[in-house]
């Protein structure tokens, strides 16, 4: 029998090739599993921030509907078995690794032709299309990896609906320098006379380029506009706002940023409504206020209070700086920062340093990993109060004294990578375990 071993062994051992976009790999690794994606029914989702929360959102919806959904995301936060979801279940361990072998069986047939291994992204792509196949999903929330037109997932040719979140400078050594550029790439995934929604983008050239591809390929286009929300406001740890016939929403999702989101994934889901997908307004108000989607804005603990938040790119800085501002301004903020090297860390610290009372920079367990101490020498640039710790354990303790002398929060944000170490850790260093919270809230 396959073994985890072996088939982590397999996944670090083609990791180490990197990434190589475009499709031709993609297609041939899919034409050996039988193409199985064209008899799915999907709906595909790209952008810079936002992804995940509205594949969140659409899946929860579509739940409510009674439909079952598969949903795949990356990266993982916490474990890689969440990438992979049905009705909001993680694959189990045994299904992942019987995947993963009937991948890499097809994979050494392509190989055994002489053509190359295809990436660590493509194989796990191609499980969750073959997983979503084998467990008859009726609906699949498929999101993109970094990019858009030569994205893996990308292979998929007629999707229920194309959806594009906030575009903004990311993974600028893959996708162009210019905001344009990017814009061009993720704008790749729209298909001919299909169906777009985009939130309504702040920048002219993003506008520009979204426009010209859906006329190119006679595309009809919805932007969802987050001013349409009404009366946004927080009870506690849930966030408020009214829109249209579906009256107050209460969103356990707290960041400020998730309101956009929203209003995406509602003007995604009339679109599958005109489609012929069954949906009702009830099952889009239960299903947003039921979505969960674990280190954006999260709550994980409550005795101090502790969130941690996926923000690594200056678009993402911005968004969660609104957060703040919106709820948080009334207590001292401490920051636990881990950035990765490739990363806008130095505007990212310019717009949310300002808010903090105390820094603490750690080194991401990650290859890519910006070293802390160069970390803390830039942070010091903005803040007068910053520390490097040399483990993230340590860093934690910390934290958590100084938050309990002085009432205030602990905001950790920047690589997702190092998120589910730091949640493992203050599961252990808080005494009270019900003051730990083990999903999002």
């Amino acid at each position: 029998m396959w073994k985890e071993k072996e088939a982590l062994e397999y996944l670090e051992r083609i990791q180490k090739s990197g990434s190589i976009l475009g499709l031709d790999s993609i297609r041939r690794l899919m034409e050996a599993l039988g193409n199985i994606q064209d008899k799915l029914k999907i709906i595909h989702v790209a952008g810079t921030n936002g992804k995940g929360s509205v594949c969140a959102m659409l899946s929860s919806i579509l739940i409510e509907a009674g439909y079952r959904v598969g949903t795949y995301t990356s990266p993982a936060v916490f474990d890689k078995m969440e990438q992979y979801q049905i009705n909001g279940a993680p694959i189990s361990k045994q299904d992942f690794l019987t995947l993963i072998f009937d991948v890499k069986n097809a994979c050494d047939q392509i190989v055994a032709k002489g053509e190359n291994q295809p990436t660590i992204f493509e194989v796990e792509t191609a499980a969750a299309f073959l997983y979503f196949f084998q467990k008859e999903c009726q609906i699949v929330v498929l999101e993109t990896g970094m990019g858009g037109a030569t994205d893996a997932t990308n292979i998929i040719r007629k999707p229920l609906v194309s959806i594009l979140t906030s575009i903004s400078k990311d993974h600028m050594k893959f996708l162009g320098n210019s905001i344009e550029e990017i814009a061009r790439v993720k704008a790749g995934i729209i298909k001919r006379e299909g169906s777009v929604v985009a939130i309504e983008p702040k920048q002219e050239g993003v506008r520009r380029e979204i426009e010209r591809v859906c006329r190119e390929k006679n595309a009809t286009l919805i932007y969802s506009k987050k001013e349409t929300a009404k009366d946004i406001h927080r009870e506690q740890e849930t966030l408020c706002f009214s829109y249209g016939n579906l009256g107050e929403i209460h969103l356990s999702l707290l960041g400020a940023y998730q309101i956009e989101n929203s209003i995406c994934a509602i003007e995604a889901a009339h679109i599958l409504q005109k489609s012929g997908i069954k949906l009702c307004d009830a099952n889009i108000k239960q299903g947003l206020e039921k979505a969960s989607w674990e280190g954006r804005f999260s709550i994980i603990c409550r005795n101090p209070y502790f969130v941690i938040d996926g923000a690594h790119n200056e678009d993402a800085a911005k968004k969660l700086c609104e957060t703040l501002k919106m709820g948080f301004t009334n207590r001292k903020i401490i920051y636990i920062i881990g950035v990765l090297a490739d990363k806008e860390h130095e505007k990212m610290l310019e717009i949310l340093l300002p808010f903090a009372w105390k820094v603490f920079t750690i080194t991401p367990n990650n290859i890519r990993a910006l070293d802390g101490k160069i970390l803390a020498k830039e942070a010091r640039k903005y803040h007068s109060d910053v520390t490097y710790g040399k483990h993230l354990g340590q860093v934690v303790e910390e934290a958590i004294t100084y938050a309990r002398e002085k009432e205030a929060i602990i905001v950790s944000f920047g690589s997702l990578s190092y998120l589910g170490e730091l949640r493992e850790i203050l599961r252990k260093k808080v005494t009270d375990k019900s003051e730990v919270i083990s999903s999002s809230t």
